[in-house]
């Protein structure tokens, strides 16, 4: 069943819960949704037997049902895969080991240096006052 917008004919795909692009090739549009890469799309598409080269308009309503079932099946994606990964970092955090109070303060979990740089994890710099040299 293609939705149909009022005025142009367009094909949505709806996969995992994500608006899939239309215009993009198959193998770049499954690696919207997340927790499915490279490897895992072109594994994807393998299985249903799609070529590289088809775009996600050209694509029937059963290959679609195809691409969906197989992701269900075979892969952890989205919602779930965001919840098993914040369960993952709560119990870490719980057991209080230095993973999960690195975690809990913000930093760097994995060994990177934080007298520079770590921005990324600590946030803007804070000035500190009578600091000057």
């Amino acid at each position: 069943m293609r939705p149909v917008c009022a005025y142009l004919e367009i094909f949505v795909a709806r996969i995992a819960g994500v608006n899939i692009p239309t215009n993009k090739r198959v193998l770049i549009a499954l690696q919207y949704i997340h927790g499915i890469g490279p490897a895992a799309a072109a594994d994807i598409i393998g299985k249903v037997g799609i070529e590289d080269a088809r775009r996600v308009n050209q694509l029937t309503d059963a290959e679609v049902l195809q691409i969906r079932e197989t992701i269900d099946r075979d892969y952890t994606v989205e919602g779930d895969l965001r919840r098993e990964t914040s369960m993952n970092i709560k119990r870490l955090m719980d057991l209080a080991c230095y993973r999960g109070l690195r975690h809990r303060k913000g930093l760097p979990v994995r060994g990177q240096r934080t007298h520079t740089n770590a921005r990324t994890r600590k946030g803007p710099a804070k000035p500190i006052a009578g600091k000057k040299k």
